[in-house]
């Protein structure tokens, strides 16, 4: 089967780009947050999931389907997407544990003062 007929490359595509667009929201909350700027920091982090969600919506949708009884032919481009999905939404987690840990010591750091 050849890359044009297979039905997973769009998806895997889609699941790739909402899953870095996730990574570079993610990457920018955390530069809010080593500023101090909370707001703006928990504002990408809120946009990079709702990205997230998006391309796990795609992978959802493919994993419906085949527990629905179609068959789909496994190309190395939908692996692909499939990890970078699961590496960018544990990057995403850590990322948030790291924003709510930056502003619980600037809240510590400015109240002690």
């Amino acid at each position: 089967m050849n890359r044009e007929s297979n039905i997973l490359t769009p998806v895997a595509l889609e699941i790739i780009l909402n899953a870095g667009n996730a990574r570079e929201k993610s990457e920018e909350a955390i530069q809010y947050a080593h500023k101090g700027d909370f707001a703006n920091a928990h504002l990408s982090l809120k946009q990079a999931r709702k990205m997230m969600l998006a391309a796990h919506h795609a992978q959802t949708e493919i994993i419906q389907k085949e527990t629905q009884g179609e068959n789909f032919h496994l190309d190395l481009l939908f692996i692909h997407a499939q990890d970078t999905l699961m590496t960018i939404r544990s990057e995403l987690n850590l990322r948030k544990e790291l924003i709510n840990l930056y502003e619980f010591i600037h809240h510590m750091t400015n109240t002690s003062q």
